[in-house]
């Protein structure tokens, strides 16, 4: 398995927990359940692509990394955001897509450059965005890595 693909896989991990993400107390069985659903889809409909034990040690920790510093990262986003504009209003594919970004960025244990996750954010959000999401995904995060 690719690191981008492993990287689409965490992004639909979160994309399911933005939607379903139980009460506080229920985050890591509903964490569990997300990385464990985006990896079972990810192996039954991507027969292409071959999971690693490294990968998926990726799209584990990423997943909750990334849970552990929402507030941080969303504060981060809502920042870079044109006035009147509210991290809700976003559409949750370009949401999940800039969470996923910023946290490589600026959180991940091993950082990811800013060209890497910026150009890893506007592959999956010409994939699962709408057609201006990459242009709107690609803007905010280069403002986030100036």
């Amino acid at each position: 398995m690719s690191r981008t693909f492993a990287r689409e896989t965490a992004f639909r991990a979160l994309f399911q927990l933005d939607f379903n993400h139980g009460e506080p107390e229920e985050r890591e069985i509903y964490e569990g359940l997300a990385i464990g659903t985006a990896i079972d889809a990810a192996e039954e409909f991507d027969e292409d692509e071959v999971l690693t034990k490294k990968n998926l040690g990726y799209v584990g920790e990423t997943v909750k990394s990334v849970m552990a510093h929402l507030e941080e990262i969303d504060e981060i986003i809502k920042s870079y955001l044109k006035k009147n504009w509210t991290l809700s209003r976003l559409a949750s594919a370009d949401r999940n897509i800039l969470r996923l970004a910023v946290y490589e960025m600026k959180f991940a244990e091993e950082k990811v450059s800013a060209g890497v996750a910026i150009n890893e954010a506007v592959k999956l959000a010409k994939k699962y965005g709408t057609d201006d999401s990459w242009r709107f995904v690609n803007g905010v995060l280069n403002a986030i890595a100036n």
